[in-house]
């Protein structure tokens, strides 16, 4: 089992430059980390004695062996430039460690392709309104082991419980690792609230505090990276994967919404005559979500597993907790958007195979949309006006819709490239890469059928 982390404390107060919050935490080395298309984190690791030239210079890559980047082998290197604002130190993983999460340049300039740049440029165009948005996410995980044929067992194997969700028993026999990651978030400053075991056996999820969305996104893929580093020290693997067993609850990445004008906060409205508390801000910015969201489902859910997840009705544990369609409403977690309370909504779409980068900037662009034209998304929980569709039900089916919705293609190649044609290729190759492949239920079904 995993080590709960000695006691570290992480300086909240910007020292200054890079090389400075090196020199003052006494990191020995860094990592430079950005994130491809479909998620893949790539780094360098860089000496404490470069990070100098690392600042000014960025960490040069071969631009196609990075990942799905749209680079062919006879274009420049990519370049990592560094973000100083979001280093942080990681000692619970080795002595000496720091991360730094980097934008992508090729040719001296931000590559469009780059994930963390077309999120940025959709929180600038929200800036633009005066709005920013605030994320905060719920990370679901599998921990894992592989049994002596090569398949995937749970990695505690007394974690046997019809209704495993919240069980003390299970959440106790996995605390060392629950724990590490629990106090390597509040180290980082993060407000890690809440640890639990989740609605699958061998299921947990781990919250933290809300943030704005650059930053969050930037702690999604960080986070990913701690409990996998973490439990692979107590011999275990762990996966987002949002389906990776066909009769237990999927992996979720729910994200919780707010916008707000500087220190403002936009939704909250104690006389909403719909009940939720909400203002007609955020109704609208919901409505352009529930308007957009059979477009954005390839880039929230965006794997051909994640379809597994969205179109189960149930699991042996109860409900299969995945909206089929895009509907909202009060403190219902069948919902697509669940209001728990007037500061926010809860967007239960997204999956554990999400990029936080594009899944955060397309749903944004959506939500604008609907502020932009004042839309409306009816009644909370009654039958709307015109029938709404159920969600696309492959990965095929959500690309095709995707790239006729404006918004959302608008989203992904809003920091000047055609990144939504890109993204379709490699969604449509990755379909039909599964879809030749020969399963196990083919065989079984058909071998002697006819």
């Amino acid at each position: 089992m995993t080590s709960a982390p000695a006691e570290v404390t992480v300086s909240s107060e910007p020292v200054g430059s890079l090389a400075e919050r090196v020199r003052a935490d006494g990191t020995r080395f860094l990592l430079a980390v950005f994130v491809d298309m479909v998620g893949k984190p790539a780094a360098k690791l860089i000496p404490a004695e470069a990070v100098q030239q690392f600042e000014k210079e960025g960490a040069n890559f071969a631009g196609p062996a990075a990942g799905s980047l749209s680079l062919a082998p006879g274009q420049p290197d990519l370049f990592a430039m560094p973000d100083a604002g979001s280093y942080m130190p990681l000692p619970f993983i080795r002595p000496g460690l720091a991360l730094v999460h980097c934008d992508p340049h090729v040719g001296g300039k931000p590559w469009p392709y780059a994930p963390r740049l077309i999120l940025k440029a959709a929180v600038s165009r929200a800036a633009e309104r005066g709005l920013s948005l605030r994320v905060g996410p719920e990370v679901e995980y599998y921990l894992l082991k592989r049994d002596e044929s090569g398949g995937i067992m749970t990695a505690d194997p007394r974690d046997e419980a019809s209704r495993p969700a919240y069980d003390l028993r299970g959440m106790t026999r996995m605390y060392d690792h629950v724990t590490a990651v629990s106090a390597a978030m509040n180290a980082l400053g993060w407000g890690n609230y809440s640890n639990e075991h989740e609605d699958g056996n061998g299921q947990f999820e781990q919250n933290f505090e809300h943030a704005d969305a650059l930053v969050t996104a930037d702690r999604v893929i960080t986070l990913r990276f701690l409990i996998t580093a973490l439990a692979e020290r107590g011999g275990m693997t762990a996966t987002f994967m949002p389906k990776p067993f066909s009769d237990r609850s999927g992996n979720g990445m729910h994200l919780n919404l707010s916008l707000w004008r500087g220190d403002e906060a936009t939704f909250p409205d104690p006389g909403d005559p719909r009940g939720l508390g909400l203002s007609p801000l955020a109704y609208s910015f919901m409505a352009g979500i529930i308007e957009h969201a059979p477009g954005l489902q390839a880039v929230i859910a965006p794997t051909v597993n994640s379809y597994k997840r969205n179109s189960a009705f149930t699991s042996h544990q109860g409900p299969a907790w995945a909206p089929r369609s895009p509907n909202y409403g009060g403190n219902d977690r069948d919902l697509y958007l669940r209001v728990p309370e007037g500061n926010r909504v809860e967007l239960r779409g997204t999956d554990g195979s999400a990029n936080p980068y594009l899944a955060t900037a397309a749903v944004l662009a959506a939500g604008l949309d609907g502020i932009a034209r004042d839309l409306d998304p009816g009644q909370p929980g009654a039958k709307p006006d015109k029938p709404r569709p159920f969600l696309p039900p492959t990965l095929l089916h959500a690309v095709e819709v995707m790239v006729a919705d404006r918004e959302v293609c608008g989203a992904l190649d809003a920091a000047g490239a055609r990144v939504s044609t890109y993204f379709a290729e490699l969604k449509r190759a990755e379909f039909f890469v599964w879809h030749s492949a020969v399963s196990d239920w083919e065989v079984d079904r058909y071998l002697t059928a006819f």
